[in-house]
């Protein structure tokens, strides 16, 4: 475990000192997913309910009153059944849920209905993210209609319900020196996925065993899964963003685009590398692949404490455009070009999205309606790119077909910023120098 229970006590007692007096918050697990018939998805914790517990079990409702006199941190949980836990695996039960995982008080979930009411009755407000479980928010209801059903008796139904998010997704976007710990080393295992997967790669492979060496060296670290289902796109594929079937043959002069990344202890890292196929870049992908890294060699330049979110996704468009008309792609005047948006039809989505527990991770991008001011401890994404679809008739053919993006995972520091996922090449020089090495120790003609 990279957190450590002290960090998840600290962790509750800040969000605990942002409520407001007489107050409650509430936070369900996450449900459990059938797969198909009585087959489960593998399971995996709702992150809210992750980075205030650590609690990695199904069936459980984590609950925080600040002040309480017996224990301020109450937790359901499953209790302990030596035949289930033969079947379905361990379970900490009420003794491990205090002394494992830090409650103050835990009971069965089986008794949440006769004991959760009678802590939120006296409570003036209610924390809860409404309409994110909706099957709870029908239960929380209940309960709270229970308590008004009783008010002539003398109980105090809650006044106020105040959206959990806003607190809680703000303590998130700032990572702690453990948080980055685990990302650095979800980082540098997804780095050498991309770079195994550049080592491997040959024409005539498929997608989906370029797919296979990325989840062979996830597990091979100790990441139980990606942080989202792998994008491995060969040729025309890499021009559709989100591209996950991976059932294509790798041909002779392709680029692969591959979008991957591990996931660790609940926390996400995404890296995107484009490379050829056979080793070698063609004049024209070397030409897009050399304005895409230099956007977003541009995007890092103005990454940095007290820089906006903006200015990376803006510097990236400026490169990218001017690279563009370079190249006689675009045509016009380029201050006119970028106030058009004359770019978007090859370069159509942002230039990152924070990054943390989640692969697209919360908190605000506008405070006050102006861009966020970045500040220490904030992790995003920069992935320019560039897409010239296959049916674009408006460039010359030798351009049609080409889907490049680079993508790299970034913290922001005191003095600037650290990537942390530059453990895989990056530079086109660089990508063919290593599949030419792979090639060579295997006794492969170049």
């Amino acid at each position: 475990m990279y957190i450590s229970k002290q960090e998840y006590a600290r962790r509750r007692k800040a969000l605990m000192a942002q409520m407001e007096p007489d107050s409650i918050a509430i936070l369900p697990a996450a449900p459990v997913y059938i797969r198909n018939r009585d087959v489960e998805h593998q399971y995996r914790q709702d992150s809210d309910f992750q980075y205030l517990t650590g609690f990695p079990e199904p069936e459980a409702v984590a609950v925080l009153i600040p002040g309480r006199e017996h224990g301020e941190y109450v937790l359901f949980c499953r209790e302990k059944d030596p035949e289930r836990e033969l079947w379905d695996g361990y379970r900490a039960g009420q003794e491990g849920a205090v002394a494992d995982f830090g409650a103050d008080d835990a009971f069965p979930i089986s008794d949440v209905d006769d004991i959760l009411p009678g802590l939120i009755e006296g409570r003036e407000r209610v924390y809860y993210a409404m309409g994110a479980n909706q099957e709870f928010d029908m239960r929380l209801t209940g309960w709270i209609n229970t308590i008004r059903s009783k008010a002539r008796l003398g109980a105090e139904p809650p006044k106020e319900f105040v959206a959990l998010d806003h607190l809680l997704h703000d303590m998130r976007l700032y990572k702690s020196a453990a948080e980055l710990r685990v990302m650095q080393a979800a980082g540098d295992i997804s780095a050498e996925a991309h770079t195994r997967a550049m080592e491997v790669c040959r024409p005539g492979m498929y997608e989906y065993q370029l797919e296979a060496e990325l989840q062979h060296t996830f597990m091979r670290h100790g990441s139980r899964s990606p942080a989202y289902a792998s994008i491995v796109a060969a040729g025309r594929n890499a021009c559709i963003l989100h591209y996950t079937e991976n059932t294509s043959q790798i041909r002779d002069g392709d680029l692969v685009l591959i979008d991957a990344g591990c996931e660790l202890d609940c926390y996400a890292s995404d890296i995107t590398r484009t490379f050829p196929a056979n080793g070698r870049f063609s004049p024209e992908q070397r030409a897009i692949y050399d304005i895409v890294l230099k956007s977003q060699a541009a995007a890092f330049a103005v990454i940095g404490p007290g820089r906006d979110w903006n200015e990376a996704h803006d510097a990236t468009v400026r490169v990218i455009t001017a690279g563009l008309l370079e190249l006689g792609l675009l045509r016009g005047e380029l201050e006119e070009l970028i106030v058009s948006g004359a770019y978007r039809p090859f370069y159509m989505h942002r230039a990152g999205h924070w990054l943390g527990m989640d692969v697209h991770d919360v908190g605000e991008y506008r405070v006050g309606g102006e861009w966020r001011v970045l500040e220490p401890g904030m992790v995003m994404t920069v992935e320019p790119g560039i897409y010239i679809a296959v049916d674009n008739m408006d460039v010359p053919a030798k351009w049609r077909g080409i889907g490049i993006r680079i993508e790299d995972d970034v913290v922001v520091t005191r003095d600037g910023h650290d990537v942390l996922t530059g453990n895989v090449p990056r530079e086109a020089d660089e990508i063919e120098a290593l599949m030419a090495r792979a090639r060579a120790a295997m006794d492969l003609p170049a």
